[in-house]
């Protein structure tokens, strides 16, 4: 097949070229007050936010920040709700909170669409790949998934001490992303620089910031050039066959479609998987009966999406307004956390504790309004099946050290390194 001439090196255009709307500042440092001065990329939040935004809710449930040119947290449920449901006042056109801001003739598509799109072409672009992630669809990825676990886990034997993060959480959705998009399976420790640059390194220099989301968007291109020559039957050349409007997608909307799956569609649920394996770990009654009763493992994954929500997402406030007690201004950031929603005592009773036989759950871990992951059937088989696959294998692990524990900072928040002693203590 020859090249599409879609498909040269200007692809790129609006994503790797040195944007308007940057903002130099740094934007990390020593918090001064969580209310005036929050900062999500700071050591204590990635460690353990949750204090912090009890204390919020209770004195500021709307925090402020000067930092990344002015934004704000929402930490109550229905504030949360609120903006989430807002598409007039509160636009999607960027979603992560940075030194920089997409131009404004970026929308509604915006940089990676859908998730970055406000309607009226939100609702159309979601539904290009609603037909990828419906349950019938996953279900046909459960036995490669699951026996993809089992090699992992294969490969841990005979070992006492095995980092579940590195070594098990971060590989399943890496695999499993690569081979919806048709990518090489080989190249997963590259996919996992992608993911640390594009969400952990938002306080890096403009340039430098755009040097990575380059190296990135190389990497797509050379993966599309090679579907043109080699069509197969995957989500790539979906997205490259796939017409909106009477015309095919334009090489942006494809590129850019192609980065959110393999940057949201990795960290999100490897951060899922490993927060579980961390709360097992560290809890051995709840893990003794998932072991005992492992019908309750559906249940017992819901109120863990709950409890350790990994995503936050950012929304830009589209005009000056007095919202809720704050006097927002045009292009604001404001943080949607969900996980803060999720454990708002005015929705959730008990929200602190992990009651893995939670009967009630309506949590929002996978956000809320019209941008709701569109691949949370995915997450889900993931997740269950990868604790399936660990509780059946490896039934007795704690904690090896767990002060050696860390967590990302940003706006996924899930363990990093997560040393576990396998066995009995």
């Amino acid at each position: 097949m020859a090249v599409d001439e879609r498909f040269t090196q200007d692809y790129r255009d609006g994503q790797g070229e040195e944007p308007e709307g940057v903002r130099s500042e740094v934007v990390t440092g020593p918090v001064s007050d969580w209310a005036s001065d929050f900062s999500h990329l700071e050591p204590e939040w990635a460690a353990d936010p949750y204090p912090i935004q009890d204390d919020l809710r209770q004195r500021c449930p709307i925090a402020h920040t000067d930092r990344f040119g002015g934004g704000w947290l929402p930490t109550r449920h229905e504030d949360v709700t609120a903006i989430a449901y807002d598409t007039e006042r509160f636009s999607s056109r960027a979603i992560v909170m940075s030194n920089y801001r997409p131009p404004l003739d970026l929308a509604p598509v915006g940089g990676v669409p859908p998730i970055s799109s406000d309607p009226p072409f939100h609702r159309d672009a979601r539904r290009l790949l609603l037909p990828a992630f419906t349950k019938s669809a996953v279900a046909k990825r459960e036995a490669a998934t699951r026996a993809y676990c089992h090699e992992l886990i294969d490969a841990l034997e005979g070992r006492r001490d095995v980092d579940a993060a590195r070594e098990y959480a971060q590989h399943i959705p890496v695999r499993v992303i690569a081979d919806m998009l048709g990518f090489p399976p080989e190249d997963g420790p590259r996919f996992r620089t992608f993911i640390e640059h594009s969400l952990e390194g938002v306080n890096l220099p403009p340039d430098e910031r755009m040097a990575h989301m380059s190296e990135l968007f190389d990497y797509l291109l050379e993966q599309i050039r090679d579907h043109l020559d080699h069509p197969r039957d995957d989500l790539t050349t979906y997205l490259i066959d796939a017409e909106l409007y009477g015309q095919k997608l334009q090489p942006q909307h494809v590129s850019g479609t192609m980065a959110l799956l393999l940057i949201a569609g990795i960290d999100t649920t490897w951060s899922a998987i490993g927060a579980s394996l961390w709360h097992l770990a560290k809890t051995p009654a709840d893990r003794e009966r998932l072991v005992a009763e492992p019908e309750l493992l559906p249940t017992a994954m819901e109120e863990f999406l709950r409890a350790y929500a990994p995503v936050t997402m950012a929304r830009l406030v589209k005009q000056d307004m007095h919202w809720r007690g704050a006097d927002m201004k045009a292009d604001d950031w404001v943080l949607l956390s969900f996980p803060a929603a999720n454990r708002d005592p005015a929705h959730f009773d008990r929200p602190d504790e992990v009651v893995i036989d939670r009967e009630v759950n309506r949590h929002v871990a996978f956000g809320l309004g019209i941008h709701r992951c569109v691949g949370s059937h995915l997450a889900r088989m993931e997740l269950r099946v990868a604790l399936e696959v660990w509780l059946e294998r490896i039934p007795e692990f704690t904690l090896a050290d767990p002060a050696a524990v860390t967590w990302a900072a940003g706006q996924v928040r899930g363990p990093r390194t997560l040393p576990l002693r396998i066995g009995r203590a």
